[in-house]
């Protein structure tokens, strides 16, 4: 088994929808029809799987995961590979039909999930240090201003500057310590080149920054709930394995879109501390998923084939724009979780309603005033 040809896709796509190197330099099965895809995942897996056979995968009890557990075992016993270690974080706040699906799958299966849960839960974490709002992009960008103290009125002085790069070094100066806060205000780089329409940077988010600026923020802002109680337990459980599997797919977005550093085919790399990490379904789409789940007719957990949900993670996580309206699908089965959720997540949901609501009107009035300038 060889690793999949790598190939770019053609010019006229490059020039004309695709930017960054996730798309420009991806692999050719990216671009196969889902069973082909699949076929060349499965050849992937097992390669992987037996050059480095001491591995472990996440669990969440999610679709993806779902996949990626059939594909693995699928593979394992093709080729009579040992076994994969699963784990499942546990963050405080999970959907009872996730947790009974994870005990379901291990039976299903005949694998082990082992179930973890962090030493400062989401309820101690969020309460510490704040709750995400929009995205973690955001979330982190707004928790840098309010920590280290630095006014909204930079961005004004940046924009109006003639000389970009001598404004981003003086405030750099001003600002010790805060460079990449500046940048995600400022909506630039490092070397003070305007760059506003990348994730980055805080207009990302459409009128954010005028927004909060008339509205300011009435609580802690953090994404650091989900180094609580995901990222920190995952750590110190993988910390003895040579490859860490994991199930996040492009299309998702948000940072799962962002190219790393170590590679730009996200779909295996060699991270800074020597450990592989196994992505195998980065390049598989919504479609791809259908089709897998109709051809095999795998079963979703009660969350998405009775709750009617399409996404599952932490239950109300403020990240999700369809928190709420989750929420109510979930709260005739769980009334206790969305209650639970409300009180962790509330003053996030709220404010992002109000900024829908002033998205909208600033939307509606540029939509009038071109229509008039047009008359």
């Amino acid at each position: 088994m060889t690793d999949v040809a790598v190939k770019n896709i053609p010019k006229t796509i490059k020039s004309t929808q695709f930017y960054s190197k996730v798309y420009t330099d991806r692999p050719a099965y990216a671009d196969f029809e889902a069973p082909r895809k699949f076929e060349a995942i499965k050849s992937i897996i097992a390669k992987r799987l037996i050059e480095h056979p001491n591995a472990i995968c996440s669990y969440s009890g999610g679709s993806d995961s779902d996949i990626m557990l059939h594909l693995i075992e699928t593979v394992r016993k093709m080729f009579n590979l040992p076994p994969v270690q699963y784990c499942f974080f546990n963050t405080g706040l999970e959907m009872e039909a996730i947790k009974r699906h994870v005990r379901e799958v291990e039976k299903l299966y005949g694998v082990t999930i082992t179930e973890h849960r962090p030493k400062k839960n989401i309820v101690l974490a969020t309460r510490e240090h704040g709750i995400p709002f929009i995205s973690k992009i955001m979330s982190a960008g707004l928790e840098g201003i309010q920590k280290k103290n630095i006014p909204l009125s930079i961005a004004e002085e940046y924009a109006d500057a003639e000389d970009k790069a001598a404004k981003r070094a003086e405030l750099k100066k001003r600002y010790p310590g805060c460079e990449t806060t500046i940048n995600f205000l400022c909506c630039c780089n490092s070397k003070g080149t305007p760059r506003p329409d990348i994730q980055l940077v805080i207009n990302s988010s459409k009128y954010m920054l005028d927004f909060i600026k008339e509205n300011p923020i009435p609580f802690k802002v953090s994404n650091k709930c989900c180094d609580y109680c995901k990222k920190q337990v995952a750590h110190a459980v993988q910390k003895p394995f040579d490859m860490v599997i994991t199930g996040e797919r492009r299309d998702e977005g948000g940072m799962r879109s962002v190219p790393r550093k170590d590679n730009t085919s996200m779909c295996f790399t060699e991270a800074a501390d020597g450990k592989y990490r196994l992505r195998p379904l980065y390049y598989v789409s919504n479609a791809d998923k259908q089709w897998y789940k109709d051809y095999h007719n795998l079963r979703y957990s009660d969350a998405y084939e009775v709750y009617g949900l399409t996404r599952t993670g932490c239950c109300g996580c403020s990240i999700s724009a369809r928190a709420i309206e989750d929420l109510e699908k979930i709260r005739p089965y769980e009334p206790g979780l969305v209650k639970a959720a409300w009180n962790v997540f509330g003053a996030s949901y709220r404010y992002r309603q109000q900024y829908n609501e002033y998205k909208a009107r600033r939307r509606s009035q540029e939509k009038g005033e071109v229509t008039t300038h047009e008359s």
